[in-house]
């Protein structure tokens, strides 16, 4: 059975003039994140590998958390090809992703989110909501043969204010 996390990073901030990838989390962004992560952590099965896309803004949410779910930075792997809005290279990355890793988590971009957890999962999601967790089981062997999966939870920061 593999198990896949998939984290839309927190909202960013369009304050400053800088390139989207350097684009930092807003206020409300670096309020939801450790929320999230704070409430994942009693309903998830830590991951075994953490990746993350480049961009400033998923790599903040990245760690926010991480920090809550008590696992060290330094398991973080940051992969541009995470940098992702179609889809395309967010698949490749996790059906390349070493077998013997059950559970997978990644934090990335939409529109490659919503498209891969709609494209996986069971469960329709009209929008991955910023700082969103999904989780999708498939009952497989190798991501590379993941196809209909699971969706098992999918919870946005609304719901917990």
């Amino acid at each position: 059975m593999k198990t896949i996390y998939l984290v839309r990073h927190a909202k960013s901030s369009w304050e400053y003039d800088l390139k989207d990838h350097d684009r930092p989390l807003n206020d409300r962004g670096l309020g939801d994140a450790p929320l999230m992560g704070a409430y994942i952590r009693e309903r998830i099965e830590l991951p075994q590998l953490v990746l993350s896309s480049d961009a400033v803004r998923a790599k903040t949410t990245a760690l926010l958390y991480l920090k809550e779910l008590g696992i060290p930075e330094e398991q973080l792997q940051l992969d541009h090809r995470l940098y992702d809005f179609g889809g395309t290279k967010l698949d490749k990355v996790i059906k390349s992703c070493d077998d013997s890793v059950d559970r997978l988590m990644v934090f990335g971009h939409n529109n490659a989110l919503t498209y891969w957890v709609n494209r996986y999962g069971d469960q329709e999601i009209d929008n991955v909501s910023t700082a969103a967790f999904t989780a999708i089981q498939f009952k497989v062997k190798s991501w590379a043969d993941i196809s209909n999966g699971k969706t098992i939870l999918y919870v946005k920061p609304k719901q917990l204010k």
